[in-house]
């Protein structure tokens, strides 16, 4: 059999030849440093057999930066974690453990409850485990002998996995430890350069609160400890930049626990939101979307026709009202159908854009809520685009332009990357119909030239999506907004179109959110600036700052000015000192500082840039500043 390699050259192997063939018949260096296999953008074992025609590219540990790479390494690294813990604890009991974006976790039932401290030891015995050398290996087997083995072991997790286990069962063993696992995995310890265990957790057995809780120990791993040295570092200012601790402290928000997961917005957090919206909208309606409004409830029937239903029950927030039961929308694409669907439409309409910033809730599970990222109120900035088969090529196009022009507001000049997320298996429609969706949204990404990777299975259950990512300010990759192709929705609620043949047709719908939540979108703001706000979206732009009672009316009427010129700006008349004013300012992160003592006035004031600059400059002047600054 021959696969192509990425350079389109074929390599020629004996039937059934695994990836660690291909990479031993490509040179015993390679074969020597080989992790893993990544076909058609999906993560591949080394150990299982290639097939003929097969496209294939083989990472190593020279791609150390390689998502795909990094995760193989810790998830290798989550098994030694799970030997050396059932080694120190007996009678533990091991659930899952799978690798993560910034590491890995695994989740446990210890005989009694242990503490941080315990995490140094842990992690010395997976150093031990280091020192000896571990490799992996691989066997599939049936579901009944690996019932036989987990359940001779205690282990009542693992029996659970394999009894709502889809696809073959396969175990990876390295040491005296085997576990249940699909893999992929390294073939030996030795890329394992730098493990570190960061923290303890609860977590509830398969994220169900009726269920046991477990405890969660996190850790990462790297190819390097410089690598690792550098991630250290980042998580420590990730602390710092953390939303949960900065929202409060620059009064743009708080939680409370009468209403979990639905955040309450303080006036500065309330600048922020009024920003962003008005860029929305403006955008919005200079690229040609029509502003709605539908309700926030309804009917469950409605949910049913959509199919939202039987794939998003557990999402809903249900209200009895008499005999019949409503949902709080989690999502508006039904409503817009049915606005799209109220009348007779012509081809001549198309395409056409309706957008809605409404406020959306999910039932999220208690454990899973984390500030503004994960909340159970969400506000998207949501639109439906309704359109021909032929006008979705430039349809989205336009919405990448549009993703591009958004982020560089935000000092983002190019995407990080895209995932492709195609069919999971509770889909709507046939695969051929998917066939078609899945190729259109593959062919829009590469156009943009964007790196991407393929979610398998991860797809809405109406259509594919491409989920768009962005780095922030030091490094770490959010997902921020989605484009998705529905063929299925609009059939189910009656949206048709005449065309120019004078029959009826179903438009495609595109759903997409740029911003995806504000609520997550201006918290992730929040870190990635660290809470020192560009001008334009700065909640307070101008601080004033009379040094003594006299100075008062006259700062009073700057300020004034200002806010005239329609800029953010208020008077701090406290009576503290100008020193303890000044410093309050700068905690506050407000870009420009005015002190108004006796040398000022409208000729002349005394500016603080944020960051230390000062300079004077004229009423007239500082306006003409903050105006460039503000565009």
């Amino acid at each position: 059999m021959k696969v192509v390699l990425p350079d389109e050259s074929e390599l020629e192997l004996p039937a059934g030849a695994s990836g660690r063939d291909a990479a031993a018949a490509i040179g015993p260096r390679l074969a020597e440093q080989a992790v893993l296999v990544r076909s058609d953008g999906s993560s591949q074992d080394l150990r299982l057999p290639l097939e003929d025609g097969q496209h294939i590219q083989i990472l190593t540990t020279r791609d150390k930066d390689d998502p795909d790479a990094l995760a193989v390494l810790r998830h290798s690294a989550a098994h030694l974690l799970a030997e050396a813990v059932r080694r120190l604890y007996p009678g533990v009991k091991i659930a899952i453990g799978p690798a993560i974006e910034h590491g890995f976790y695994y989740d446990f039932e210890f005989p009694e409850p242990i503490r941080e401290e315990e995490l140094e030891r842990i992690e010395e015995e997976i150093r031990r485990e280091l020192a000896e050398g571990r490799s992996w290996e691989r066997r599939d087997t049936s579901a009944e002998e690996a019932k036989r083995l987990f359940g001779e072991q205690g282990e009542r997790y693992k029996v659970e996995l394999v009894d709502t286990a889809e696809g073959p069962i396969s175990l990876y063993t390295q040491g005296d430890f085997t576990d249940l696992c699909r893999g992929p995995h390294l073939q030996d310890s030795k890329p394992i350069q730098a493990v570190k265990l960061t923290g303890l957790a609860g977590a509830y057995w398969r994220g169900d609160e009726r269920n046991a809780q477990l405890t969660r120990i996190y850790g990462t791993a790297f190819y390097s400890q410089g690598d690792l040295d550098a991630h250290l570092e980042r998580l420590e200012d990730a602390k710092r930049r953390d939303h949960r601790r900065l929202g409060p402290q620059l009064d743009l928000f708080h939680f409370e626990e009468v209403s979990p997961g639905a955040a309450l917005w303080h006036p500065k957090g309330m600048a922020i939101w009024n920003a962003l919206e008005d860029l929305r909208r403006r955008e919005n309606e200079r690229r040609g979307y029509l502003e709605v409004k539908t309700p926030i409830m309804w009917d469950t029937a409605l949910w049913h026709r959509s199919g939202h239903w039987d794939k998003y029950r557990e999402n809903f927030f249900l209200i009895p009202h008499g005999e019949t039961t409503y949902g709080l929308k989690p999502m508006n694409c039904p409503g817009h159908m049915l606005l799209f669907a109220s009348r007779l439409r012509s081809y001549r309409e198309l395409p056409l854009r309706y957008a809605e910033a409404a406020a959306l809730h999910r039932d999220e599970p208690t454990g899973s809520l984390h500030g503004l990222l994960r909340v159970r109120h969400i506000t998207q900035d949501d639109a439906h685009v309704f359109c021909t088969e032929e006008q979705v090529q430039a349809e989205i196009d336009e919405m990448f332009d549009y993703v591009g022009f958004l982020y560089e507001r935000f000092g983002v000049r190019e995407l990080a990357h895209a995932e492709l997320a195609t069919r999971p298996e509770n889909k709507l429609g046939s695969n051929e119909q998917w066939d078609v969706t899945e190729g259109i949204l593959r062919a829009a990404v590469e156009r943009q030239g964007i790196p991407y990777r393929v979610m398998a299975g991860e797809g809405a259950f109406y259509g594919p999506k491409i989920d768009l990512f962005m780095d922030d300010a030091v490094g770490r990759a959010w997902q921020m907004g989605t484009i998705q192709l529905d063929g299925q929705q609009p059939a189910r609620l009656g949206c048709t179109y005449v065309g120019a043949d004078n029959a009826e047709h179903t438009p495609y719908v595109i759903h997409r959110a740029l911003f995806g939540s504000l609520e997550r979108f201006i918290g992730i703001l929040i870190e990635h600036y660290g809470g020192a706000f560009p001008f334009w979206l700065a909640p307070v732009q101008v601080r004033l700052v009379p040094v003594g009672e006299g100075h008062r009316a006259a700062a009073g009427e700057i300020r004034d000015a200002l806010a005239e010129a329609g800029f953010r700006a208020e008077l701090d008349e406290r009576d503290e000192t100008v020193g303890r004013r000044i410093r309050d300012a700068e905690l506050a992160k407000v870009p420009k500082l005015v002190v108004f003592g006796d040398r000022e006035s409208r000729d002349s004031l005394a500016i603080r840039d944020r960051g230390g600059r000062r300079y004077s400059a004229s009423l007239d002047d500082l306006l003409e500043d903050l105006a460039k600054l503000a565009a």
